[in-house]
């Protein structure tokens, strides 16, 4: 089986690069995708550690771009990582602006925060104030967290920094990967067919249809689109991590028993673009 979607400490993840592998090959994972948000500082462990376990490592990346003044993840695959460690050192600066901003809205309204040392390379993200705010006594949970303060139209939400899909979806391109639609049902900003031929346009050469938040009729969408706009078909959990606590839901690695073939055409679109 294969995951193409996880995220580590360096991002929004709750187990380091080597914990994760470690993971997954015991959740029967053989083949695994690190896609942490706008970073590739986790490769290397990750790599290192899938050498031990005996499986293979998709390198990865989940680009933050803004559409429609909406949040639209592009997941990368196959990134030639010196070409795009530059560009993306310049998103992580933009993230940490954006936690400077949400840390600002947060003491205005009372509650006064610190930032954790994130160290190297790490992506700031909103879960890393959420575990914060939990730390400080403010809340009891990052979901309460977020429901209060962090979410969406919430009093301390802060947009990303503009970042559009053309940009998004070129910079990946002209690094050498494959652009794929991230859980287009979670999207907020429009009609997913007309979104997904605005995202066709800029270079677009796939889509993840295989996601926890998408029920059955909405992959079944999702395959009929990719085979009638020529779309290759991606999918994972999503994973960041063991529950926050106790009988929270969470997503599991492997919990949606995706098999290895669909990594070939994924292979073979990266073959064909060298």
């Amino acid at each position: 089986m294969l995951d193409l979607h996880a995220h580590t400490t360096y991002s929004d993840g709750r187990l380091t690069p080597s914990e994760l592998v470690e993971a997954a090959a015991k959740a029967g994972i053989r083949a695994l995708a690190i896609t942490d948000h706008d970073t590739l500082a986790g490769w290397d462990e990750a790599i290192a550690a899938a050498a031990t376990w005996g499986i293979e490592i998709v390198p990865g990346v989940e680009l933050s771009t803004v559409h429609r003044d909406r949040s639209l993840h592009i997941l990368g695959y196959y990134p030639n990582p010196d070409q795009l460690q530059a560009p993306l050192r310049e998103r992580v600066e933009g993230r940490k602006r954006r936690a400077q901003q949400i840390l600002d809205k947060l003491a205005a309204l009372g509650y006064v925060v610190q930032m954790p040392f994130l160290g190297e390379g790490v992506a700031p993200s909103r879960p890393h104030i959420a575990t914060a705010m939990v730390e400080a006594g403010y809340v009891k949970s990052s979901r309460e967290a977020f429901d209060r303060f962090l979410g969406d139209h919430q009093p301390a939400y802060v947009h990303y920094e503009k970042f559009s899909i053309q940009e998004g979806i070129s910079l990946l391109r002209s690094c050498g990967a494959i652009a794929i639609w991230a859980h287009p049902y979670l999207y907020r900003g429009g009609e997913i067919e007309e979104v997904l031929l605005e995202l066709i346009e800029a270079g677009l050469q796939g889509v993840e249809v295989y996601h926890p938040n998408h029920t059955p009729s909405q992959r079944q969408t999702l395959e009929k689109w990719c085979q009638q706009y020529g779309l290759l078909m991606t999918g994972g959990s999503d994973y960041h991590g063991p529950a926050e606590f106790e009988n929270q839901p969470s997503n599991t690695l492997n919990m949606l028993q995706l098999p290895m073939e669909l990594l070939s055409p994924l292979k073979q679109a990266v073959y064909d673009l060298q």
